[in-house]
């Protein structure tokens, strides 16, 4: 197994294992220009795990300056539990440590059970002190 930064060349082999993975939700600020925006928003903070030339699991992560933010962990079927999706967690808190980021959120789907376990048994823990509020700022509803 081969763990490296992101590229916006990854593109289209990252969005076919999002459209493969249950929780995973694309929406219009996952296009191709979208993502080229965040990777050079945040160099080296995503991670993709690679077996030969195919992309087998992907994170991205990104940071506003002091908290971090996990999303799009997907590790294609035939490769789940085997512990790569922890090495792209563990890869990317590592890389938010590097930027001085001591604490990480990440938003699930709230009927993804598979990801509440996961998550669950990484130690992170279930917020229900906040709650998420979003503007769409576009004309967009997929924003």
């Amino acid at each position: 197994m081969h763990y490296r930064p992101m590229t916006i060349n990854d593109y289209a082999a990252a969005v076919s294992l999002w459209q493969r993975t249950p929780g995973v939700r694309l929406r219009d600020a996952d296009s191709f220009e979208g993502i080229m925006r965040y990777l050079a928003r945040n160099p080296g903070l995503s991670i993709v795990a690679e077996k030969g030339s195919d992309i087998i699991g992907t994170i991205m992560a990104g940071h506003d300056g002091h908290r971090g933010f996990l999303q799009h962990l997907a590790v294609a079927e035939p490769y789940r539990k085997q512990g790569i999706g922890t090495a792209l967690v563990n890869r990317c808190l590592d890389a938010l440590r590097a930027e001085s980021i001591d604490k990480a959120h990440l938003m699930l789907l709230v009927d993804n059970d598979a990801g509440k376990r996961f998550w669950t048994n990484l130690g992170w823990e279930f917020r229900t002190d906040i709650a998420l509020h979003s503007f769409v700022l576009s004309a967009n509803p997929s924003a």
